[in-house]
Formats: C-alpha cells, structure tokens, sequence
C-alpha cells in the first residue's frame, strides 16, 4: 500500500514546518519507505503499518492543537511492494518513449 498524508495543526501560525518536523521523525522511526514532499508525506508498507502509523501521528500532532486536519489518499494494489520506485520509473520510461 502507498499512502500519501498531510496532518496540519490549526494553530494559526503560518510556518508549519517545525510540525512537519515532529512527525516526520515519527515515519522515520516507523522503518516504512517513505518520500516527504513539498505538500505531504508518502509511505508504503503493509496495510496496517501504514494505518497504524498515520493514526499514531495524528494523535502526535493532537498534542500541539485542540483541532488537526488529517488528508489521506490511498493506492492499495495488494501485495506488490516498492511500488514508490516503479510507478516513478513507469512515468519516466514514457517520457523517453
């Protein structure tokens, strides 16, 4: 499974990067393949592996504020595992095509 998430603390601050910080450190901790964007975090692993550990971040971030917005989209294809690296690879392929 590939998830890609956002968790934003409703603060009211506008740098959020020192949250970004806190819980990135978290997904590293996890052993999970991951890829931080500019927007969001990626991680692929097995189904509760990822779950597990974005529940597990959004109740990290909870202690930094009353409300938190959690965005999660999901691309689950079964066992097939580094797909990260194969669906950037696809694209590229195509380019050259």
């Amino acid at each position: 499974m590939i998830a890609e998430f956002s968790i934003v603390p409703i603060t009211g601050e506008e740098s959020l990067s020192k949250y970004v910080a806190i819980i990135l450190k978290e997904v590293k901790k996890s052993g999970l393949k991951y890829q931080l964007t500019p927007m969001a975090t990626i991680v692929e692993g097995e189904t509760d592996e990822v779950f597990d550990l974005i529940k597990k971040c959004h109740k990290i971030m909870k202690q930094y504020s009353n409300r938190v917005l959690t965005r999660v989209s999901i691309d689950d294809r079964g066992e097939d595992l580094n797909r990260m690296d194969k669906k950037v690879k696809s694209v590229l392929e195509k380019m050259d095509e």
